[in-house]
C-alpha cells in the first residue's frame, strides 16, 4: 500500500469511527428508552437493564455501519477536494479508478466487519438474549411483585397489589382468572405471600373472597376462606420459551435448512434462504456505499462553495439503493429460488459507482470563445 492510500485510508477510518460512535448511540439511546421502562417496569434491576442492551448493540452497530461508511466517504472526499489535495492527485496524472483505491480498501474493511457481525457476533447476542429473556419471563417473582399496577403476566390472568411491606408481605391483592372459557374467577384478599413451591411458586392469600361466575348458567359462587393457595405454574408455562428465531441460527443452518428446523420456527423454506444469503450480500453494501459517497463527489469540479449537488446526488443514490435492497428481499421470501434478489442492491451500488469513476475520468470539455468581430484581432482584420 502506497503512502497515499495509507493517507486517505487512515482518513476514512478516523471519520469512521467517529460517525458509528455518535449514529450508534442516537440509535441505541432511542431503543434503550422504551426498553428501560419494559425492563424496570417489569420489577428487574438496573443490571438486568445493562446486560439486555449490551446484547442488543451488536444489531444495532450492523443496521448503522454502512451509512457511517457512506458518511465518512461524503465528509473526507469533500474535505480533500476543498483543500485541493485530490485535485494535486488528479493533476499529477491520477485516474479516478486509482484514486478510488484507498476507498475500495476501507470499504473491504467495513465489509469483513460486517461479515463478523452478521454471520458470527450477532447470531451469537441473539441467542444469549432469548435465553436471558426466556428467564426474566419465567421469573414470575420479578414480574408480578410491582405495587399499585395493573399487571398481565399472561393472558386471560390480571393481577393487583396496592403494596408491598418491607418484609415481602402483599396487601390488598387483587387477582382475575379468566382462562376458561365462559368462566371468570376472581380472588380477593387482605394480605398474600409469594412462596417457592417443591416445583412451582405459589401464592399463599390470606382472608380473602372467592368470586367465581358461570356464563353459561348465569351463576355466581361466592366463597370467603381464612387462607387460600393459588398455583402460578400456568403463568410459568405461558411464558415458557419457544422455538428459535431465524436470527438466532447459524448461516449453515439457514442456507441448508432441515424440516426440523422449519418445523421449530415455523418459517418457510424460502425465508431461510432469503435470511442466509443476506448475511453473505448485505455486508457488501458498505462497499457500495463507501464507494457511491467517494464516485459521486469526484464528478464535481474544484468549487470554493462546495460539491453540494454531488452531495445531494450521492445520498439519493443511497436512498434508491436501499429502497432495491428492501425491495429485492421483500421479493426473495416469495420463492425458493428468489434468493439471488437479496444480492441486487450490492451489486447495482457498486455498478454505479464504478460507472461514476469511468464518468469522472473522461476528459472534460470546456467551451472557449472565439474571437469576436468586437474583439482587437476583429479589428486589426
Amino acid at each position: 500500500m502506497s503512502r497515499f492510500d495509507r493517507y486517505l485510508l487512515s482518513q476514512f477510518l478516523a471519520l469512521f469511527g467517529f460517525f458509528s460512535l455518535i449514529l450508534v448511540l442516537i440509535y441505541w439511546v432511542n431503543r434503550a428508552v422504551g426498553l428501560f421502562d419494559r425492563i424496570i417496569g417489569d420489577g428487574q434491576s438496573a443490571l438486568v437493564f445493562l446486560e439486555i442492551s449490551l446484547l442488543t448493540l451488536p444489531n444495532v452497530i450492523r443496521i448503522v455501519l454502512p451509512v457511517s461508511a457512506f458518511a465518512a466517504a461524503v465528509y473526507t472526499t469533500n474535505r480533500l477536494t476543498q483543500d485541493g489535495e485530490l485535485v494535486v492527485m488528479q493533476a499529477t496524472g491520477f485516474s479516478a479508478f486509482r484514486l478510488a483505491r484507498p476507498v475500495l480498501y476501507f470499504g473491504l474493511c467495513v465489509t469483513l466487519m460486517l461479515v463478523m457481525l452478521y454471520n458470527v457476533i450477532v447470531p451469537a447476542s441473539r441467542t444469549v438474549l432469548a435465553e436471558r429473556s426466556s428467564e426474566i419471563s419465567a421469573n414470575v417473582t420479578a414480574r408480578l411483585l410491582v405495587d399499585g399496577t395493573f399487571m398481565h403476566p399472561t393472558n386471560g390472568i390480571t393481577f393487583y397489589i396496592r403494596d408491598i411491606s418491607d418484609t415481602g408481605e402483599l396487601r390488598d391483592i387483587f387477582l382475575t382468572d379468566t382462562r376458561t372459557a365462559g368462566t371468570s374467577t376472581t380472588f380477593t384478599a387482605r394480605r398474600a405471600l409469594l412462596v417457592r413451591g417443591d416445583i412451582e411458586p405459589k401464592l399463599i392469600m390470606f382472608d380473602g373472597m372467592t368470586q367465581s361466575y358461570d356464563a353459561a348458567k348465569k351463576r355466581l359462587s361466592v366463597v370467603h376462606f381464612s387462607d387460600f393457595t393459588y398455583d402460578l405454574g400456568g403463568m410459568l408455562a405461558a411464558g415458557a420459551a419457544s422455538g428459535r428465531s431465524l436470527e438466532e441460527l447459524s448461516t449453515a443452518e439457514l442456507l441448508f435448512p432441515t424440516p426440523a428446523l422449519l418445523q421449530e420456527t415455523g418459517q418457510t423454506r424460502a425465508a431461510f434462504l432469503s435470511d442466509g444469503h443476506a448475511r453473505i450480500g448485505q455486508p457488501f453494501l458498505a462497499l457500495a456505499t463507501s464507494l457511491i459517497g467517494f464516485s459521486a463527489l469526484l464528478l464535481g469540479a474544484f468549487s470554493r462553495f462546495g460539491l453540494w449537488r454531488q452531495i445531494i446526488g450521492a445520498i439519493v443514490s443511497l436512498i434508491v439503493v436501499q429502497m432495491v435492497n428492501n425491495a429485492g428481499f421483500a421479493a426473495s421470501l416469495t420463492s425458493d429460488s428468489a434468493w439471488v434478489l437479496v444480492y441486487v442492491a450490492p451489486m447495482l451500488g457498486i455498478g454505479a459507482s464504478v460507472v461514476m469513476l469511468w464518468v469522472a475520468q473522461r476528459p472534460r470539455r470546456r467551451h472557449i470563445a472565439g474571437p469576436g468581430p468586437n474583439s482587437s484581432e476583429g479589428a486589426a482584420a
